[in-house]
Formats: C-alpha cells, sequence, structure tokens
C-alpha cells in the first residue's frame, strides 16, 4: 500500500501547472462541459476561467496539490474575490449568447444559496487527473484545507457541478442545501459544511 499524499501549497509560479491539472480533472464534468462543449474551445477557455475564476486563492496561498500534481484544489478565504471583468470577457468569447443567457439564470440560484453573512471559505474547484485517481488525493486535498478551516472555527462551502463527488464531499461533512437546475444545464448542487467547535 502507497504512502498518503503528501500536499502542499501552490506556488504562483506553478500557476499554469495547476491549471493544467484542474483542466485535465474536470473534461467530463457536466456542467463544464456544458459551458464548453468543444474539445478546442474547453482546452483554451477553461484555464482562463479558471485564472478569473479564483486565481486570488493561488495569489492567497490558499490553494493546494500532491507533490506529483496529480490533484489539485483552490479555495477562497474569507474576503477573497473573483475577478469579475475578465470572468466575463472570457465567457462571452467562448459560451454561446443562449447558454450565457441560462448561466446568468444559474449564478443568480447560486448567489441565493452562497452564504454572505459570516466569514467562509469557499472551494470554487478540485480535481484529481484521471491517471492519478484512487490513491486518496482528493480526500487529502481535502482534508488539508479544512483542517484551516476548523482552525479558524469558519464554515466552507461549495457548488458540486458533478453528481458523481457529492459522497466525497459529504464524508468530509458537507450537506446539501438544495438543487439548482435551469434549461439544458446539469443539476448543481450547492453544499455547505458547519463550523466545527
Amino acid at each position: 500500500m502507497s504512502d498518503a499524499p503528501i500536499i502542499s501549497t501552490i506556488s504562483v509560479e506553478d500557476t499554469d501547472k495547476a491549471l493544467a491539472t484542474l483542466t485535465v480533472a474536470f473534461a467530463a464534468d457536466p456542467m463544464v462541459r456544458w459551458m464548453y462543449p468543444e474539445a478546442e474551445i474547453y482546452l483554451d477557455a477553461y484555464p482562463k476561467f479558471l485564472k478569473a475564476f479564483c486565481g486570488s486563492g493561488i495569489e492567497d496561498g490558499t490553494a493546494f496539490r500532491d507533490e506529483s500534481f496529480g490533484g489539485a484544489c483552490i479555495w477562497m478565504s474569507p474576503g477573497s474575490e473573483a475577478d469579475y471583468e475578465s470572468l466575463v470577457a472570457v465567457n462571452k468569447a467562448a459560451i454561446s449568447p443562449e447558454r450565457l443567457e441560462t448561466l446568468g439564470a444559474i449564478n443568480k440560484q447560486i448567489e441565493q444559496y452562497h452564504p454572505h453573512d459570516e466569514p467562509l471559505w469557499y472551494l470554487p474547484c478540485i480535481g484529481v487527473d484521471a491517471n492519478a485517481q484512487g490513491r486518496g488525493i482528493g480526500s487529502a486535498l481535502m482534508k488539508h484545507a479544512l483542517r484551516l478551516c476548523d482552525e479558524q472555527g469558519t464554515r466552507a462551502y461549495l457548488e458540486s457541478s458533478n453528481p458523481a463527488n457529492i459522497s466525497l464531499y459529504e464524508r468530509h461533512g458537507f450537506e446539501a442545501m438544495g438543487k439548482i437546475q435551469v434549461g439544458s444545464a446539469p443539476q448543481i448542487t450547492p453544499m455547505i459544511r458547519d463550523r466545527r467547535s
């Protein structure tokens, strides 16, 4: 049996390497591929989307990976923000107008679930390359970051864009808050993990 994965912080210099891992990991994600169904557009747009959406997590030191970059996650600590201007530009260039309209309706529903009443750790993305699955990397990444949440006494929040991942999140203390379903887009499940005393 192999040793447990060793988790460390993603450096700013390793941003592209981490985004490549996450791009490969999300290649079959229902929601992400609904947004970017064509492979060429996906491979170009998704790393740009991630950089705009949650690149601040790498700059803030709240993004983590295993030694081999088989898996990575980017968390946004309380107060961290997306680069919304860049995010809109990426999506306008890569997503059809009809789907952009649906995405806008999805985002409105997400905002209704996303807690804003207290400090919160938010997990925009966690993924493991298919080549590295089955080694406990996903769980190790979750445990590492959730330990920080617990030390700070904060809640954690995420939106699961893939039903196959919900059981992983539940094992780490997340509970579904509801379901988001708009038009032809796949279902999204917002999930919360209460603070640990």
